[in-house]
């Protein structure tokens, strides 16, 4: 057997085969990285420069504008800060609640399953649409109100379906035993499916920690109040020159706006990115195994 590995590493076909695929992932990480490396150059390059097109991936007429602009302008600071808080209390709620959701998905003896899943399903193909669910939401008083922002993405059908496929891989013998010693349903999803589900729930802490950093457009429809906008808003209005109709901060912005749409780019980025090396083993874990079934 070892010399049949031995072989097999030192023919000729295995060398070529090792040599192009390396080369080939060397090409796609290239291709992944170019863009950002290419926005953050352009986000210390003059605006002049960035005209010019005299930016690749090396900063041309390197300057620190755009960045002391922006973030000193008042607000960008305060609104970072709700988005930290909006981030990470709706990644909380989000992961309780769709847990709790596909937790008992995943129990084939629940009473009416059959019904139930598809009917969770089939709200991942078909919506009430945008109008309807603003009028719903001023119905429930979300207008102004952080609410607003965080329930309409705490529960993705898609994050379910991944949590429940991955919360059928765990043995059952384990939570009869969780039962056997006293526990009741509630105590055997809280003191044993979850931490038994670490890989699944690092997956979608980052898949909802994305979405709750990105989202502009729920606090666009809700949040009037400037004060309480997460700074994907805030970033969106910049880029746009609209923001909150204050000329003073536009006519301050206009001078360096060839480059402030990768400046914004990066400040949004630039948090999530730091974050992912980090969870990157559960990621990759999680996806595996709660591919697995379902």
């Amino acid at each position: 057997m070892a010399n049949t590995k031995r072989k097999i590493k030192e023919s000729k076909g295995y060398r070529v085969f090792t040599v192009c695929n390396v080369i080939i992932m060397l090409i796609i990480c290239c291709a992944m990285l170019y863009p950002f490396l290419y926005l953050i150059a352009q986000s210390f390059s003059s605006a002049e420069a960035i005209v010019a097109g005299k930016v690749n991936l090396i900063p041309s007429g390197f300057n620190v504008d755009t960045y002391v602009t922006v973030i000193t302008n008042g607000k960008f600071l305060p609104n970072y800060a709700n988005t930290i808080v909006y981030s990470v209390v709706g990644t909380a709620l989000a992961l309780l609640f769709s847990s709790m959701l596909a937790y008992p998905l995943s129990k084939v003896e629940l009473k009416g399953n059959k019904i139930i899943g598809p009917l969770i399903i089939f709200t991942m193909y078909f919506g009430g649409g945008m109008i309807p669910s603003y009028v719903v939401m001023l119905a429930l008083g979300m207008k102004d109100n952080v609410m607003g922002f965080i329930l309409p993405g705490m529960i993705s059908t898609y994050y379910v379906i991944l949590m429940r496929s991955f919360f059928t891989t765990i043995p059952k013998e384990l939570e009869e035993a969780g039962e056997m010693d006293g526990l009741n349903k509630i105590g055997v999803f809280f003191r044993i499916a979850l931490p038994l589900s670490m890989p699944i729930m690092a997956t979608m802490a980052l898949f909802y920690l994305v979405q709750y950093w990105n989202n502009w457009f729920d606090a666009f429809l809700y949040l009037t109040d400037d004060k309480r906008w997460p700074v994907a808003l805030y970033l969106r209005n910049l880029i746009s020159t609209s923001g909150s109709g204050n000329s003073q901060d536009t006519a301050e912005l206009s001078q360096i706006s060839a480059n402030i749409k990768s400046c914004a780019m990066v400040l949004t980025a630039a948090p999530i990115i730091c974050v992912y090396p980090f969870i990157q083993k559960y990621f990759v874990q999680g996806m595996m195994l709660g591919g697995v079934k379902g």
